[in-house]
Parts: structure tokens; sequence; C-alpha cells
């Protein structure tokens, strides 16, 4: 029997959803020694640990024969950090225990609470819900814990990091003592170790992360590319792979916004998935992808855990994690369930090193790449083209008919270019992205300058961010004092004590000289603004400390080479306060 110390009821369910045998961290929680026991649990992400604890519960839901107890209150209770995994952990119970006719309640932070309490009234045997919510059923009394068996908290680590310690504590505490507790926790820092000891008792700790935490089932790749090309970098990502479903991460809500709305520009069948989306609309965004109305999903780290979608095949960190765990459970969401995937990091070229620390930390090797070219893009999609085309279709008459008033009209060839031609245009075009040199790259810089600055002299302003300069009265004092426009100001780089900024050559001798009859002026005058003898980046290499040891005598023969005698210890002569600067202000915004 390929699941052990398995009801059958439960191995048939299994068995209806093509489950042959059972991952390493299912067969842990089925093992003799597992059994009735509070369990800690570590296993990576997509290795079938819902299932796992929804199997490891059927002890306390289950009778010797096989059928559900009946209770009128919740005899199991799931907690997850996000709406997403809890609505996910639902759906993998709803079958799991759906032919012994065990009824699910889903309890997440967005959905409707009375529609929620009227579904607790019903008698669900299981519940699963965010902390959050769960703790409000608990205080309204709609949710009552006293004839729980088995509390599974999923993704700990993550709650704990979200905050939710209160929320946990007041829901195992509303428990009975002699409930069953089984902890899911990637990591195991202080706080769960702490958590562990105070509401579980003699647990069994299961670990199915090996050395090399990187997932087997992902293949990791890293492409740097120039700063101002990362969504160029994403469109050729998209075409080259050409993924049935891809999921692209980036780190605010307004970055998924700006991304989202380029790729739908662009021709992508992409949908959005952030804080900012209701419930409903993240449902109806999953959907479209569960249902191929869209292929592409641009999504903040809120779909780094929970989403399983069984056609992913491509992330796409847009934005670097934050962290190595981020990094994993972003990577996480392909390679599910034994499928194979590829996750790709999108590099900025000064950030490579930080990068590379980041998959060392999380032992992940991972091939440095070059972005996919045009070339690239077009070779393949003349394979992917032909294939298309040549493969056998299903025609009707009037799709014969039409053939052949083609045919009469226009030579083979002619129609042939035409089909090719068609499905040409309905893919995105290709970017042309910077080649990956030194060469290349150092050409790139010196283009970015605006028109009309590429040959410039810096200036320098006696005040800085100490003196709450800000661009928004700087740029219009400039303009009074210099009589120039905004339009001839470059770059401004604002230091602690002193900004300097840039203009064009052609105009820096009248800009100047404005300076010159306007430092009386009342309005700013009192503001020196002079040509800078250096630029920012030498300034502040001159400004730094170039203290020199001083001289000592052999070692351990005495004190100093130096002609100061030296007094007692605690008869320090006054020191002497450094001069401050007067204290400046922007003028108000008018």
């Amino acid at each position: 029997m390929p699941f052990p110390n398995l009801p059958p009821i439960l191995a048939q369910a299994l068995a209806a959803r093509g489950y042959a045998e059972p991952t390493p961290v299912q067969a842990a929680v089925l093992a003799p020694e597992a059994n009735g026991r509070d369990l800690i649990v570590s296993a990576q992400t997509g290795s079938g640990k819902t299932v796992a604890f929804g199997m490891a519960m059927a002890t306390e839901l289950l009778r010797q024969d096989g059928s559900l107890e009946i209770a009128g209150q919740p005899l199991a209770l799931i907690v997850a950090p996000t709406r997403e995994l809890a609505l996910q952990v639902s759906r993998e119970l709803v079958w799991l225990y759906g032919q012994a006719g065990a009824r699910v309640a889903t309890c997440v932070g967005g959905m409707d609470p009375s529609k929620e309490r009227r579904g607790l009234r019903e008698g669900p045997q299981i519940v699963v819900g965010t902390p959050g919510r769960l703790r409000d059923h608990l205080e309204r009394g709609a949710l009552d814990l006293t004839g729980l068996r088995t509390v599974v908290l999923d993704e700990a680590d993550e709650m704990l990091d979200m905050g939710f310690r209160e929320d946990l504590e007041e829901i195992l505490d509303a428990t009975p003592q002699e409930r069953r507790t089984l902890l899911f926790s990637a990591t195991m820092p202080p706080a769960i170790a702490l958590l562990a000891r105070q509401y579980q008792r003699d647990a069994l700790r299961i670990s199915t992360i090996g050395d090399d935490r990187g997932h087997g089932d992902i293949a990791y790749r890293a492409m740097t590319v120039s700063p101002a090309e990362i969504e160029h970098a994403v469109v050729n990502l998209l075409r080259f792979h050409e993924a049935e479903t891809a999921m692209l991460f980036c780190a605010t809500r307004e970055n998924v916004r700006r991304l989202h709305a380029t790729l739908q520009e662009r021709g992508f069948a992409v949908v959005a998935l952030s804080g900012e989306h209701s419930q409903s609309e993240r449902n109806q965004a999953l959907q479209a992808l569960r249902d191929r109305r869209a292929r592409v999903c641009v999504a903040t780290d809120v779909a780094a855990r929970g989403i399983d979608l069984p056609t992913l095949s491509l992330v796409v960190h847009v934005e670097i994690p934050r962290d190595a765990e981020t990094l994993q459970h972003r990577s996480g969401r392909t390679g599910r369930a034994g499928k194979k995937g590829t996750a790709v990091l999108i590099v900025p070229y000064p950030r490579r090193r930080r990068v590379e620390s980041m998959l060392r930390g999380a032992r992940i090797e991972a091939q440095w790449i070059d972005p996919p070219t045009a070339d690239d893009i077009r070779r393949n999609d003349r394979a992917r083209l032909l294939e298309a085309l040549l493969a056998p279709v299903e025609t009707d008459e009037e799709d014969q008919a039409i053939a052949a008033k083609l045919l009469q009209e226009r030579s083979p060839e002619d129609v042939a270019a035409a089909l090719v031609r068609a499905h040409r245009a309905a893919m995105p075009q290709p970017e042309e992205l910077t080649a990956n040199t030194p060469e290349a790259r150092a050409a790139q810089k010196q283009d970015r300058h605006r028109p009309g600055f590429e040959d410039i002299v810096w200036f320098r302003m006696d005040v800085g961010r100490r003196q709450n300069a800000d661009p928004r009265w700087i740029l219009p004092l400039l303009c009074r004092r210099g009589h120039i426009t905004r339009n001839e100001i470059g770059a401004i780089r604002i230091g602690p004590n002193e900004t300097y900024f840039q203009v064009p050559r052609t105009i820096a001798d009248k800009f100047a000289s404005a300076l010159t009859r306007t430092a009386s002026s009342e309005d700013g005058g009192d503001v020196t603004i002079e040509p800078a003898p250096d630029t920012p980046r030498e300034a502040a290499r001159n400004r730094r400390p170039t203290t020199a040891r001083p001289e000592r005598g052999p070692k351990g023969k005495g004190a100093p080479n130096d002609s100061k005698p030296r007094g007692p210890r605690n008869e320090a002569g006054p020191k002497m306060p450094w001069p401050k600067k007067p204290h400046r202000k922007g003028p108000k915004a008018r």
C-alpha cells in the first residue's frame, strides 16, 4: 500500500487525485512514532505539507471504521498567515475529506464575517482561518474551541514575523489542554522554539530539509541588466520562455501597477495581485490564471505563500527579494508536486554582489546567464510557429470552403505567408537590450545624460540636508538668483552641509555673473552659490580623514615619542566644542 497507516477513505481520495506514493514529509507524519504525538515539522515549500497534516489529523477526525466523528464543535483548527494560504489549505482539505462527508469552514479577512458566522453555526468539523479573523470570531462567541482535538499552525514563523503572536496565544489558550498541536515552520528561530515549549508536549521534531536548501525541482537563473532596462528584460524573458503560467514578483504595490500596465499595453494576458486588491479581486485574478484566460501574474510578496497553480513553470524576481527566505518562498510557487520549474533573478549591475551573498546564504547554486536577446526569441518563435502550424487541426465545411476560396485568389505560398504573419502579429515584440559587457555598460552609462548636459560645470551651495535643503526650494532659488530656467539645471546632489548641481558649460559664465549681481538680494542672498572646484565625488574623497598613526617608541619601552608630557589620566584638559554652523531653512513654498 503506497500510504501506510492511512484510513481507506483517505487513500481512495488520494488515488483519485493521482497520488501514487507519499512525499518525504507525508511519509514522516504517517510513521508509527508520529502517531498521536505533537509535531514540529520543517519542510520546503511545495513538498505536500498541506496533505501531510491533513492525513496526520485523521486519527482525531475519523473513527476506527473510517467514518467521521460527529461533534457540535470543530474538531480540527488550521491557522495560516495569509488569506491565500488559508483558502488553499481549505480547498485541499475539502477534497481530502470530501468522501468522509466532512464540512470545512473558512474564516479569513476580506470576506463577509456574518456569512462566516452562519457557517460556524452549521457545525463544521474543520475550521481554517487567519489569526486576526479567528480571534475576532472567538471574542464574539461565534467560534467554540472547547471540543477541539487538533490544532495546526501552518507557516508559524511567518505568522510571528507578521506580528500575530498575541492572536495565536489567545487562540491557543482557548483550546483544551489535551489537544494535539502540529507546528509547521520553515525555520526554527527562538520565538518558534518558545512557542513550541509553551504549547506543545514532548513534540517530535521532523525535518525534510537537507543541507541544500535550494528546491531540487527548480532551476535557478540570475542575470545582470542595466537598471534602466529591467522592464525590457522582463518582456524578453516572458517571450523567450513562453511559459504556460508565469509569476513576476515586485517589491511594492506601485511597481506592480506600473509593470502590469506596461505588460497589458504590450499585449500580454496579465493580471495583478497585491495587498491593495480586495479578496474578490484576488480570487478573480487567480481564477483567470487557472482558466488560462491569463498567463502572467504580477504580484507583491502577498502571493509568495499559499498560491498553488499547477501550470506555473516560471517565476521572475523583477525586484531582488529582501532576504533568502523570501527568495525561497517566491521561487517555491513553481516546481511543485514533482514538476519542474525555473526561477530567474533580474539583478541590476551594481547589486550583483549582494545577490551572490544572498544565494550563498540560501545555499542555492544559480547559473548566471545573459538576458535573452531579440535574436534568441525570434529563433524560438520560428520553431514554435512551425510546430503550431504543422499540428493537425479539426475543420468543418465552412473552413474548407473559405480555404478553397483563398487558394483560388492567392497562391499557396501567399496563403501560408499570411497565416504566419497573423500568428506573428499576436506575439509581443522583443526588446533590444544592452550587451552584457563592461564596454557596453560604460557606454550606456555615458549615454544616460540628459540632452544638452554632455558638457557641464558643477556649482555648489553652502546648504545641505542638515539645513533642510530640498529640490523643491533649491530649484526656484537657482532660477531667481541665476536668471535661468528649470530645464537648464542638471543633476542635483544634496550632501550633509552642501549641495552640488550641474549647469551646461554654454551658460555657466552667464549664470555665474547673475549670481554675483543677486548676491545681496533679500530672497536667498544669504546662501552662497559659487563654481565648485571639483565634482561631488572628488569633494567627498578629499574630505575623508587621513590622520597618521602617532610615532611610538620600541614595543614595551615606555611612552610614545612625542614632546608633550602626559598628565595624570583623570586630569584631562577642557574639551573644545565644535563650531556650530547657522541653521538655515529654505524659503516656504509659495
